[in-house]
């Protein structure tokens, strides 16, 4: 059997490519990385972003750089990663707000499926909704019967589309208005709320511990289906009459489309490292994050939950009527 000339070529180019790329996965990283986070600093995304970061850089030798790129809703810091060269060094820290969500909220400059490669979960946790001490509710029972005695009246503060979406559930279940301050990270939302300029926040529970440890600010409930092993004494939005109501929010790790196969592997490989470790499950649990189920998921079954998510929010955002603020 005879082969080509150009047939013999295309072999030799793919072996050769090969070699290059797991040359370059070997050698990977050998630079400082960047995580690009789409919010103000001293929110959950940047916490999160600065842990996992700090234990990347420990493993791999070189430093994780968390750059905070905050405004219209992480569109700025989403468009940039989208744009950057796809060699593993500037990877973005993206919520499901952002990366599920914003999609059906604006017309996003960038394709979240086409532009991104999905890397690995972390960070699942639920929404809390906490207020300032002199808010006169001191359960949800009493904030519905607030908002239905003032409609309109009553504001939270929150940044992103995901604690938008927490805050529609509870107004689609209860039959509210609770109205939406927005503000640019979950750091300035929290500070309006300890301010006094809002009375009420939604945001993670590892933004606004450190408040209520100092009485600044009181939680009122969580979102999940089961109470925080952190507040085991604030009740699920379910047990406090929204029977209906479950939320969580996560944050997973995206690359620009086109990096090298060589090297989304071995960053998934350090990732999955870097979760298992006590550290950073001592860290996530002490935070109120969970550290199992889809913790570490996977490329490939990140990519394919993530679709499934753009197809959920889609239907979801018509049904309740969320509109970009």
């Amino acid at each position: 059997m005879k082969i080509g000339y150009m047939t013999l070529a295309l072999l030799l180019a793919l072996v050769l490519f090969g070699a290059s790329g797991e040359s370059t996965a070997q050698s990977y990283p050998n630079k400082p990385i960047r995580f690009v986070v789409g919010y103000a600093p001293g929110g959950g995304t940047d916490i999160l972003a600065r842990l996992i970061g700090q234990k990347l850089g420990e493993q791999t030798g070189q430093k994780v750089i968390v750059e905070n790129r905050p405004g219209a809703d992480a569109q700025i810091a989403t468009e940039y990663v989208a744009k950057s060269a796809p060699d593993g060094y500037t990877l973005l820290v993206g919520t499901n707000g952002a990366m599920t969500l914003n999609p059906s909220l604006y017309p996003v400059p960038y394709d979240v499926v086409k532009d991104f490669i999905p890397i690995t979960v972390f960070g699942p946790a639920p929404v809390l909704f906490a207020v300032h001490p002199s808010f006169p509710a001191t359960s949800v029972k009493e904030l519905i019967a607030l908002a239905k005695a003032k409609p309109g009246e009553v504001h939270y503060s929150a940044a992103g589309a995901t604690f938008q979406a927490a805050g529609e559930l509870i107004n689609q279940q209860a039959g509210v208005n609770i109205t939406l301050v927005r503000y640019s990270g979950g750091g300035p939302a929290v500070n309006a709320a300890v301010a006094g300029d809002v009375p009420m926040v939604a945001t993670s529970i590892a933004a606004v511990l450190p408040h209520m440890r100092a009485a600044k600010l009181r939680a009122l409930a969580v979102t999940s289906s089961r109470r925080s092993a952190v507040l085991p004494d604030v009740p699920t939005l379910a047990e406090s009459g929204l029977s209906n109501y479950e939320f969580m929010m996560w944050t997973g790790l995206f690359a620009p489309a086109g990096m090298p196969r060589a090297i989304i592997d071995k960053l998934y490989s350090e990732m999955s490292i870097a979760l298992q470790s006590s550290y950073l499950k001592e860290r996530f649990a002490s935070l109120s994050y969970e550290t199992s189920g889809m913790v570490g998921m996977p490329p490939a079954e990140f990519g394919a939950m993530h679709k499934a998510e753009l197809a959920k929010w889609a239907k979801l955002i018509k049904e309740l009527n969320i509109r970009a603020q």
